[in-house]
């Protein structure tokens, strides 16, 4: 049973429904594969998958983990990871926790995340522009989940 206090405590974070303490051991994932990585032998093409894996939480704006990169310190391939594995975290529908988002609201909120300097504004058009988007929703998503979007109100 959990006491009042810490159910008070949990019941006060103002953003999402973690606390910081859960936020800090789901991040710290990302901290283990770059151990994990770096202890591998790599041959010659593939020595950067270490730091291409440990770079992909890391946002635009320096306030990502678990280096806090700026955009133009991220990897290129880094960057693509980036939002490749948020839309897929958006829309996936195997997460118990949450509720598979529709493509209009993935692309929403990720049209924010563009605003707020966490994705590169630049492949996040490239992203809407080349339609890949779609075609991995109508090879990947449920058809209740795809529905239409006007990419032109999301483009800089």
């Amino acid at each position: 049973m959990i006491s009042g206090k810490l159910q008070l405590y949990n019941l006060c974070v103002q953003k999402g429904t973690l606390t910081p303490e859960e936020r800090y051991i789901i991040n710290d994932h990302i901290v283990q594969t770059i151990i994990m990585l770096e202890q591998l032998p790599y041959p010659k093409h593939l020595r950067d998958v270490p730091r291409l894996a440990g770079a992909h939480h890391e946002k635009m704006d320096g306030s990502g983990y678990p280096r806090r990169l700026y955009g133009e310190d991220m990897p290129l391939a880094a960057r693509i990871m980036a939002i490749a594995d948020i839309f897929e975290a958006i829309t996936a529908s195997d997460r118990p926790y949450k509720k598979a988002k529709k493509l209009s609201e993935a692309i929403h909120i990720m049209a924010m995340m563009k605003q707020d300097h966490h994705i590169d504004p630049e492949l996040f058009d490239l992203f809407l522009r080349s339609g890949v988007y779609r075609r991995y929703a109508e090879k990947y998503l449920s058809p209740e989940q795809i529905d239409d979007v006007d990419i032109e109100q999301y483009l800089s």
